[in-house]
């Protein structure tokens, strides 16, 4: 492909799908008669994320040949994504996105992108492995490339359940070429084969990132610089509504933050807040919150990030 003359300070490379919410809330089970739809796919919503916090963000994925992909194409730019590299597939009898190619992608963009954006997901079935391994040899370690664990063992082919001895020869891959690893404890073990959060932290820098996030659900969020930097925060307090979503809410805070070069706790701290925010509305990319509004929350906490600090 063609390289790109557009520069991009995100661009995220995975799953894009429609999600399906009900629309009336606190229903019994099995109670609810209406649904919404709205766009989906981890990769999409943290690309929105990042585009609602005032970011030139774009996608690399694929997209059915019929109205749903029609519809997907039109909320990316209603939400402020770029959808150039959303091409839509023929004739597939799965989902559509893991179904891209090597010869498909825009290295130049890719390569000249301030951040990039990876899944675990695109990791677990062919072409999208070679594609996204190729797009990250391509980049190099020029600049932040983000590596979202991303540990779903259904879409691993070998099992019905997924193992994790076929994820981590690919996992250690894609880890010599990012700059960033970011998951929970379960997908920090899938990758590194340990559990306890400084240990995986310290596994991650092992195999190459400089960075590591490692998220701890109720207890917070733990990350360590290669540089020996490290910074722990527990998490904000909100009433659950949906807890779909809210990685991706902190994932497009964490480039946020990144972005805008702040120190690990504030960067932490906003990303959060965030996560927090989608967890306490009902949808998922249309809850991706605003900088208002994720520095209103902190403000109500006493905690608001501080822009002039610089991350190492």
């Amino acid at each position: 492909m063609a390289g790109s003359a557009t520069f991009f300070d995100l661009i995220t490379m995975g799953r894009i799908g429609v999600d399906l919410h009900p629309n009336q809330s606190g229903m019994p089970e099995g109670r609810v008669e209406t649904f919404g739809n709205f766009l989906g796919g981890s990769a999409a919503n943290v690309a929105i994320a990042t585009a609602r916090l005032g970011h030139a963000s774009a996608v690399i994925t694929r997209t059915g040949a019929d109205p749903f992909g029609v519809y997907l194409h039109r909320q990316l730019r209603e939400f402020g994504v770029d959808d150039r590299w959303v091409t839509s597939a023929d004739g597939l009898s799965g989902a559509p996105d893991p179904s891209a190619h090597t010869d498909e992608l825009d290295y130049f963009a890719i390569r000249a992108a301030r951040i990039f954006w990876i899944t675990g997901t695109a990791l677990s079935g062919e072409p999208s492995r070679s594609a996204t391994l190729a797009a990250l040899k391509a980049r190099g370690r020029t600049s932040t490339t983000v590596f979202d664990l991303d540990w779903r063992p259904a879409l691993w082919h070998s099992t019905t359940s997924g193992h994790p001895d076929e994820a981590r020869p690919y996992y250690a891959e894609a880890l010599r070429h990012a700059t960033v690893a970011v998951g929970n404890l379960d997908e920090c073990e899938i990758a590194t084969g340990v559990r306890d959060p400084r240990a995986c932290a310290e596994a991650l820098l092992a195999a190459g990132v400089e960075l590591a996030v490692v998220k701890l659900g109720p207890k917070g969020v733990l990350a360590v610089h290669r540089d020996g930097t490290a910074a722990e925060v527990p998490p904000i307090p909100v009433r659950v509504v949906n807890g779909l979503g809210t990685g991706d809410a902190f994932g497009g805070a964490l480039c946020h933050g990144l972005l805008l070069g702040w120190e690990l706790e504030p960067v932490l701290r906003y990303a959060n807040a965030a996560g927090a925010l989608v967890a306490s509305r009902p949808a998922c990319s249309s809850a991706m919150p605003t900088g208002a509004e994720v520095e209103g929350l902190l403000a109500g906490d006493g905690k608001a990030p501080a822009p002039e600090r610089s991350l190492p």
